[in-house]
Formats: C-alpha cells, structure tokens, sequence
C-alpha cells in the first residue's frame, strides 16, 4: 500500500525547514546578477558553513585548475569568486575521430559576489582549489572583549 503526501503540506514542510536558508540568503547575499554588463556571466552554486572561528566557502569548479580562478575582495566587505577559464575537452586519441553528442556546456566566465557580515576579518582570507572544489576560508574577528564593571566605594 502506498501513501500519497498532499503537496500542500509538503509545501508548507519545505518552507519551515528552509527558514535557515532564508536568513543565510539575507546574510550572505549573493550579487551575481546585479548590473546589466553581465552578458554571458553565469553563476555557480555554493555551501556556505559559518564555524565559531570563520566562514567556510565550497565551491565547484570541475575541470579548471587554481590558476583560472580568481577570489578578490571589493569594497572592504564584498567577496568576488570568477573565472574567466574553459573546461578542456578530452580529444580522441585516433585521427578521425570526433563527439558525436556534447551535453556538458563548458562553463564561461563564471563569478559570485557575496557581501560579509560585519565579524569577517577580510585580512585573513585563505582559498585552496583540490579536485575541482574552491574553499575559501574567511576567517572572524574576536569577539569584542565585554567590558567590565569596577566598584568604587565613596568616602
């Protein structure tokens, strides 16, 4: 016997398990299709994961090496992620021969900007590209220190 899941509860499920996306997305908002000089630029998807000590960035590049992949800060807050680079293809070893199909669209030029939050120490970013998958490290300011009640006593 099978069960059917009305799509309205299930709707109403994905929305309150999504609301830690939501407030991520307000966070680290990303301004990849801001300005209308971004003819032929794709975006790319990306996991953010906030630790105590920083902001781990994962993303996918397959088929580039580090050299195609530029990761810059602008404006003292905003991490910017491009790659002007193309995926090579793999060409037959024998003379003659050739695709018959290409589904896998070489990327273009790709980039992401996300703005960080106001903890993210942009003095200390790190990035390592292994297998095809960018992380980018940005590291968090301490905590500012609390500040501390002293008692005099008047005579």
């Amino acid at each position: 016997m099978s069960r059917v899941v009305d799509s309205s509860v299930f709707d109403a499920m994905n929305h309150i398990f999504s609301i830690p996306e939501n407030i991520e997305k307000f966070v680290f908002s990303s301004r990849s299709n801001e300005g209308n000089d971004k003819r032929g630029v794709s975006s790319f998807p990306v996991d953010i994961l906030d630790t105590p000590k920083g902001y781990i960035f994962h993303m996918d590049f397959p088929g580039l090496s580090k050299s195609d992949i530029q990761v810059t800060v602008e404006d003292e807050k905003t991490l910017v992620i491009k790659s002007g680079g193309k995926r090579k293809r793999e060409d037959g070893e024998e003379e003659g021969c050739k695709y018959i199909r290409l589904e896998r669209r070489a990327p273009q030029k790709l980039m992401r900007k996300f703005r960080l939050p106001e903890d993210a120490n942009v003095s200390a970013i790190t990035a390592k590209c292994e297998n095809g998958v960018l992380t980018v490290v940005v590291e968090k300011h301490p905590p500012p220190p609390k500040s501390k009640t002293v008692e005099v006593t008047v005579s």
